[in-house]
């Protein structure tokens, strides 16, 4: 169905761009899709860290390139510059994936101090690079007690806010002491069996949009002339631009 751009008297029909189907078939890369993995304590028994490892192990079986982020001595953030050498390995690392996954106790209703101070040292714009939009996301939980989604939750809300493509599955495991061996590895559970569906389901919307996250995300609004385009990228957009739903 045609329609008259006449009347649509507010649209600039110089930024205006129909989406085209055809920009979705474009040749895929071949490489192995590269994913980032984030957890939430510095405990030397971590079980966020177990469940992260356990996932790696489950993406590496499916073809991906997956790195571990140790958040060991990064500092809280504005408490040491940019230049912080734990710093710039978090944010070379978010810059070389294609897909992330958090890994999170819940402590107090909420999701970890050490993962929230890992996602406020990455920024939304980066000179003129945006190292989080269109790439995807996975969430993973870990609870002492009861099953709870209080940090899935929140981390959701966070990667809405980050501009990721968070997966609609996730995993939240209660009682995780419960979970893992002595050395450290998964129990066969059904917790186990959905982790693999969440990895499984990651992968798959990875290899769906990582060539195609560029198109995606080009939006009427930062090709307008004139468009700040990196501070609607942080949300830093005038009033009066709705925010999307």
């Amino acid at each position: 169905m045609s329609v008259d751009l006449s009347e649509l008297p507010n649209l600039d029909p110089a930024a205006f761009v129909r989406p085209d189907p055809l920009a979705l078939s474009d040749a895929r890369a071949t490489h192995a899709p590269r994913i980032l993995l984030l957890y939430g304590s510095l405990r030397e028994r971590s079980y966020s860290k177990l469940l992260a490892l356990e996932a790696a192990r489950l993406l590496q079986a499916m073809g991906a390139e997956t790195r571990l982020f140790d958040p060991a001595g990064l500092p809280l953030p504005d408490a040491a510059p940019d230049s912080d050498a734990k710093v710039q390995e978090l944010r070379e690392l978010t810059l070389w994936s294609e897909g992330m996954v958090w890994s999170s106790p819940e402590r107090h209703g909420a999701m970890s101090g050490v993962l929230k101070a890992q996602i406020d040292w990455i920024p939304l714009s980066q000179g003129a690079l945006r190292p989080t939009q269109g790439k995807t996301l996975a969430l993973l939980q870990v609870s002492g007690g009861s099953q709870s989604f209080n940090a899935l939750n929140q981390m959701r809300v966070l990667g809405r806010w980050m501009r990721l493509l968070t997966i609609p599955n996730q995993s939240s495991v209660a009682k995780a002491w419960q979970e893992f061996d002595t050395p450290g590895r998964m129990l066969p559970s059904p917790y186990y069996d959905r982790l693999v569906d969440v990895m499984e389901e990651l992968l798959k919307f990875t290899l769906l949009t990582r060539d195609l996250a560029a198109y995606l995300v080009d939006r009427y609004s930062e090709r307008r002339p004139g468009t700040d385009s990196l501070a609607a990228a942080s949300g830093a957009a005038p009033p009066a631009v709705v925010a999307p739903t």
